[in-house]
Order: structure tokens, then C-alpha cells, then sequence
């Protein structure tokens, strides 16, 4: 017998112990399994719709084997804010999968590192160089500019078509980046834009290659039967992100040397930590905290204004309501600003039932239980890896009246403005993503200008598709096309800017 048999007969042994083991433990509902692999076959995409599909017959609490590990899969807000706060601490990390191997510098970055201090430190970090008020309020005038370039990108007297995928993707790339680094890719002036498209290209390749689905993952013996190929890819990926990364990092270098007189971006905060720190801030870690921040900020944002508007577009009615609020509160003398946006509650309604039905990560990231836990009365062991479905959570019939309606209204009059409570796009607990106030400022104002300065209609008569793809983020199958006219409250832009 050679030596592969012999070790496939061990795993199977290991594998039916395992299993029997697991049986006399009290655990959540199980799907019938296959040898072996246990669930991996249902590790299916769009996977959020298909873990869906498996709560609606064993429940909202159930687990799912993949190889060798335990996997708890929660479609209920109740449930999922029992783990996140009885067991906070116990779910705080996350599994070592080969993404975090790797695109995480091995497991180093905000996203991928155990909770602990390496984490508590970066995001400290973070919380105060890019998502504090202060660092917000000072950041406007980029969001600003850099929508006002938007607009001005899609000005037409008469009605033209236009696809919105790319220029939510360029505005919402051209801001996060000027905060990271101070440069801008994106636009007439630049000429960076053949760099700007690689590196956008290497976002949907990290996407696709992203989340828990590949089964190497959990049965790394496949690498050696001739199913290696995701991990030489995700190594020939990383290569090119850590490339694009380094370039960064010594462009902001060079342009302040060690004698930094103002940190004006986070690169220059981190740098000027490397120089006093240089053991704990390497460059591994500083390219670690630019390529999340540029993963997550570019890609929930876009992701989450083109959804926006395709639900806009198939529902006319919900432009009118808005506008009408437009003119009545923000009148047709002056644009919009950052500051109307609290007093803009239908605009915010909008950009509320958006989250709900298109969170930007269906499944949020997985978590990892560091100790023996129980959940809704059942035991759920150490080494458990936490999927909660955020889709599925959003269009639970039990917390909302007409769960598959683009209903804006519903977050609106007294009492429902506690609805928003239930959405978990950003996640939940201590992990929870704390981009959230950046991203509810950069897509309310461009929402409101959007709205506020042009016409809006279907390319055709048919309604936009809505077909989801996979991977990390809630895609489009379809980018959006689409077809507006220039309001007259335009030439304010044109002549003035936002200001």
C-alpha cells in the first residue's frame, strides 16, 4: 500500500472518529454529509443565497463540516447578537485560511490578525488617523472634490448613457487613496491611470479569490493530488499586490524622507511611526494597513451606490420622494452638503434599505471561536469557524414587513428610525468594521448630488437586472448602464464647484 493510501485511510479513521465524537455532542442541525468532505460540496456561489436555502429546512442555527472543520453558520439577528456579545470575545478571532496567509501578510493585518494586541494596536490606529470626526471633518474637502469631479464626468444637456460601475468605482478609489497617500489616480490631470486599473484589476481578483468557499482550505492534502492551483494563484497575486503596495509606500516615503513636518495622510502618520518604531512598524505592516483599508473602502462604497441607483431606476417613484425632499428642505438655490445629510431622512431611508438588501458582504467575515461556547442552548466547540448571513438576516419575514420590497419608507415616522438597529452590513462586535461613518458620508452626499443635479431613466424599458455574483462583495452580474440630463442647478458645479 503507498504512502497516499495509507494516509487517505488515517484521514477517513480520523475523520469517522471526529464525526462520532461530534455526534454525542449537543450541536445545531446538520444537513446529511458526504465521507470525507463532510459539507464542502455545498460551498456553493452566490453562497449567501444557498446558506439561505439550508436555513430555510434546518433553521437558523445549523453546522456544516468542511474537511476535518466545524462551521457555524447563524441567518438570525437574535442569534447573531448572542454571539457577538456573550461571546464577543470567544468569536473576536479569525480562521487562517490561505487568503490571510498570504494578501494578509501572514495574518498581520487588521482583517486577518487574532484578536489580541497586534490587533487592539492597529485599530487604535485606524480609528484615530482615518475614521475619527476629526479625521473625517478634515477629509471633506476630498470627498468634495472629488464628487464634484463625478459630476462634472456626467454633465449633459440632453439625455446620454453612461455606466456607473466604473465612475463609483474611480470616486470612491480616488478618495480613500488621497486619505492613505495623498495621490489621485483617476482623472484628466493624472497619469496614473494605467497603474489605477492594474490595481483595480487585482481588487476583483482578490475578491474572487476571497472568503472560505476554495476547499483547499480545509483539506490541504488536495495541493499534493493536483489542486494546488488556488494557492500558486493567490501566491502570483500576492506578488503583484505587494508590488503595487511597495510602490506606495515609497512614493509617500520619498516624497517626505524622515522629516516629516505635517502628517497630512496615513502613510505619513505610519512612516513617521517607522522611523520611531522601526522593529514594530515594517513596511509588511504598513502595506498590510493600506491594502485593507483600500480593499474594504473601495469596494463596500462602489459596490453599495451602484446597487443604490439600480433600485433607484426600477423604482421611479423613490427618485421623486427624494427629490421632492431635496427641494423642499435643501431648496433649488444651493447644493447639497455634507451637513444637510441628517435633516435628508427619505435620502437616508434609501441608503438604510440598500443596506439591507445589498450588503455589500452578504456573509460577514468569518470568525473563530478561541474557547468551548454555547449558542441558543447548544455547545459549540473550540476551533469553530463563525459565518453569519447579513443577506439572509436582512430579509428575515420576522423583523420586516414585505422583506423582498425596495421600501424606503419603512425606516421612516416614529419608532422605525430603530429598524436601522437591525441592519448589520458593517458587521457586529468588537471586529465590526469601523469604516461606517466614512462610508455613510461619502455615499449620502453623493447620493443627494446625484439625485439633486440630474435626470434619471432606464437605458430600455425593462427594469435593470439585479442578478448577484459571488465573491466577498455583493457584485452586479450586470454593471449598470443607465442614461441622465444635466438639471439646472448643474451650473452651480460647473461655475463653483461644491463649495
Amino acid at each position: 500500500m503507498d504512502f497516499l493510501s495509507v494516509f487517505l485511510l488515517l484521514l477517513l479513521v480520523f475523520l469517522f472518529l471526529q464525526q462520532f465524537i461530534t455526534r454525542r455532542r449537543n450541536l445545531p442541525p446538520s444537513p446529511p454529509s458526504v465521507p470525507i468532505i463532510g459539507h464542502l460540496h455545498l460551498l456553493q456561489r452566490p453562497i449567501h443565497q444557498n446558506f439561505h436555502n439550508i436555513a430555510a429546512k434546518y433553521g437558523p442555527i445549523f453546522t456544516l463540516r468542511f474537511g476535518s472543520r466545524l462551521a457555524l453558520i447563524v441567518s438570525s439577528l437574535q442569534l447573531a447578537e448572542e454571539c457577538f456579545t456573550k461571546n464577543d470575545v470567544v468569536f473576536a478571532n479569525r480562521p487562517r485560511l490561505l487568503i490571510g496567509k498570504y494578501l494578509g501578510y501572514n495574518f498581520t493585518t487588521i482583517s486577518t490578525t487574532p484578536y489580541g494586541d497586534l490587533w487592539r494596536n492597529l485599530r487604535r490606529l485606524t480609528s484615530m488617523e482615518v475614521f475619527s470626526t476629526a479625521r473625517l471633518n478634515a477629509a471633506l474637502s476630498i470627498r468634495k472634490d472629488e464628487i464634484r469631479r463625478l459630476l462634472v464626468k456626467l454633465h449633459s444637456e440632453s439625455f446620454a448613457k453612461v455606466e456607473l460601475k466604473s465612475m463609483f468605482s474611480e470616486l470612491s478609489f480616488n478618495v480613500v487613496m488621497r486619505v492613505v497617500t495623498g495621490k489621485r489616480y483617476f482623472g484628466e490631470e493624472v497619469s496614473n491611470e494605467t497603474e489605477a486599473r492594474e490595481f483595480r484589476e487585482l481588487m476583483d481578483e482578490i475578491s474572487r479569490h476571497g472568503g472560505a468557499s476554495n476547499w483547499i482550505n480545509f483539506m490541504p492534502i488536495l495541493k499534493w493530488i493536483g489542486f494546488g492551483e488556488y494557492e500558486k494563484s493567490l501566491a502570483k497575486l500576492t506578488k503583484r499586490a505587494d508590488k503595487f503596495m511597495q510602490k506606495l509606500v515609497e512614493y509617500r516615503r520619498n516624497q517626505t524622507g524622515f522629516e516629516i513636518e505635517k502628517q497630512s495622510t496615513l502613510l505619513d502618520r505610519l512612516l513617521e511611526l517607522q522611523a520611531s518604531e522601526p522593529e514594530y512598524y515594517s513596511d509588511e505592516i504598513i502595506k498590510g494597513v493600506v491594502l485593507v483599508l483600500l480593499r474594504a473602502g473601495v469596494d463596500s462604497t462602489s459596490v453599495t451606490m451602484e446597487w443604490a441607483m439600480t433600485q433607484l431606476l426600477n423604482n421611479p417613484e423613490v427618485i421623486s420622494k427624494a427629490k421632492a425632499e431635496i427641494d423642499t428642505k435643501i431648496g433649488r438655490d444651493r447644493l447639497v452638503d455634507e451637513s444637510d445629510l441628517a435633516n435628508l431622512h427619505y435620502l437616508q431611508a434609501i441608503i438604510y434599505e440598500t443596506f439591507r438588501l445589498h450588503p455589500a458582504a452578504p456573509m460577514l467575515l468569518t470568525h473563530y471561536s478561541s474557547d468551548d461556547c454555547t449558542v441558543a442552548g447548544y455547545d459549540i466547540p473550540r476551533g469553530t469557524m463563525l459565518m453569519v448571513n447579513a443577506w439572509a438576516i436582512h430579509r428575515d419575514p420576522k423583523l420586516w414587513d414585505d422583506p423582498m420590497s425596495f421600501r424606503p419608507e419603512r425606516f421612516l415616522g416614529a419608532g422605525n428610525e430603530l429598524l436601522s438597529n437591525k441592519l448589520v452590513p458593517f458587521g457586529m462586535g468588537r471586529r465590526a468594521c469601523p469604516g461606517e461613518t466614512m462610508a455613510q458620508r461619502l455615499i449620502g452626499l453623493s447620493l443627494g448630488l446625484l439625485i439633486q443635479c440630474y435626470e434619471w431613466k432606464n437605458v430600455g424599458y425593462q427594469k435593470v437586472d439585479m442578478t448577484e455574483g459571488g465573491g466577498i462583495t455583493i457584485q452586479k452580474v450586470q454593471p449598470l448602464e443607465t442614461m441622465c440630463r444635466a438639471l439646472p442647478i448643474m451650473d452651480k458645479v460647473l461655475s463653483n464647484g461644491l463649495d
